[in-house]
């Protein structure tokens, strides 16, 4: 397969208790073992262009998946702007892009499920989870490794209420670390963020947070803001006594210290792929048909599982796109969502889709048309 070599050494390098690459045998994932899935093969004679935008959190995601489809799809050309999840969805409510990437599925109460239902006209429009995005709690300290944060702490430090490094709070957390008396310097997204959604969704749920989760940062929090998710690590990397959250392939891409986060039975866990996973594989399903909104529980207890996770969607027509649109997106989520699509994450600091998801995923693009 034309895949097959390109991925070769990310899949080596990659987390391979999560995913084994494979097309006849069965194949474990993050979430157990399921049947493989064929990948997209090259078609010589597809040709067009696939417009999308959104979540910045998959940039990377796409850019490998983008390098891989076009390789083996010479007649192929996808755009993806990563303007931030809010603005794709709008961009897919307007018409303007044949798909979305969201870190938080289609919002009932702003409305969107039914507008974007009105653009796919003839059908349904479809959240498919389709990227595993764990959120790294990141911070700049030098001296200091192994941080350990429960969400009680990061709440007050991201509600401005922790104001320096050698709190109580954080020696608490913290009893063996020598902890400085530096200001901490809390930076949030600046624009509006799926992956702020799942941040504030989390300390909502485990942390006495005051605000309601949404994909703006509330203003009564205060705090320093960043655009995207590569402004966001910049500034951290940039700023002593920072602090922030970023999607693990942003904090490895700028090798940024990642904080330890305790889960709902306080265990303090190390953010990895596999951590992450076990989090999604828990998560509930919302929706109905081949809508796949997840609920995902932020306080779980499993053990060894990291709490602070975001799922992004691919936001699409189930039935309503151009004809043209919809052979180009039904065949580039069909790779995406391959063992190879899926395989190709590990080694950008994504997780797979558990299996039980993904053959929901893989049965929801098929009945793209």
């Amino acid at each position: 397969m034309k895949y097959a070599g390109r991925l070769a050494a990310a899949t080596i390098a990659g987390v391979l208790s999560l995913a084994a690459c494979g097309t006849d045998d069965n194949t474990s994932t993050a979430g157990g073992t399921s049947s493989a899935a064929a990948p997209a093969q090259g078609d010589d004679t597809l040709q067009g262009t696939i417009n999308a935008a959104g979540s910045s959190a998959q940039a990377n995601a796409i850019a490998e998946w983008k390098k891989n489809f076009q390789s083996s799809n010479p007649g192929v050309s996808i755009n993806y702007n990563p303007s931030g999840s809010g603005a794709g969805v709008q961009a897919f409510i307007q018409g303007t892009v044949a798909f979305a990437g969201s870190d938080s599925a289609l919002n009932d109460e702003k409305g969107e499920p039914a507008q974007a239902d009105a653009r796919c006209k003839t059908g349904k429009a479809i959240n498919l989870p389709m990227v595993t995005g764990p959120v790294a709690v990141v911070y700049n300290l030098p001296g200091v490794d192994g941080l350990q944060l429960s969400p009680k702490t990061i709440g007050g430090i991201f509600n401005s209420k922790i104001t320096k490094w050698d709190d109580p709070a954080i020696k608490a957390d913290n009893p063996d670390a020598k902890l400085p008396s530096t200001a901490i310097q809390a930076f949030h997204r600046s624009d509006e963020s799926g992956t702020s959604d799942n941040f504030t969704k989390f300390l909502k749920a485990t942390a006495d947070w005051p605000y309601e989760p949404a994909k703006a940062w509330p203003a009564e929090a205060q705090g320093q803001g960043s655009k995207g998710s590569d402004g966001i690590a910049s500034s951290i990397k940039s700023t002593e006594g920072a602090i922030s959250y970023v999607e693990l392939s942003f904090a490895e891409n700028s090798q940024l210290q990642k904080a330890k986060v305790a889960n709902g039975s306080g265990e303090f866990v190390e953010l990895t792929p596999e951590s992450a996973g076990k989090t999604v594989e828990a998560a509930e399903i919302a929706g109905t048909g081949n809508d796949l909104k997840l609920k995902i529980d932020y306080a779980t207890s499993a053990a060894g599982a990291y709490p602070i996770v975001l799922v992004t969607y691919e936001i699409t027509c189930e039935k309503g796109l151009a004809a043209e649109d919809a052979k180009l997106v039904k065949s580039f989520l069909t790779y995406t969502a391959s063992d190879e699509g899926q395989q190709a994450l590990t080694s950008l600091g994504y997780a797979p889709l558990p299996s039980s998801l993904l053959t929901k995923v893989r049965t929801a693009v098929e009945a793209i048309a």
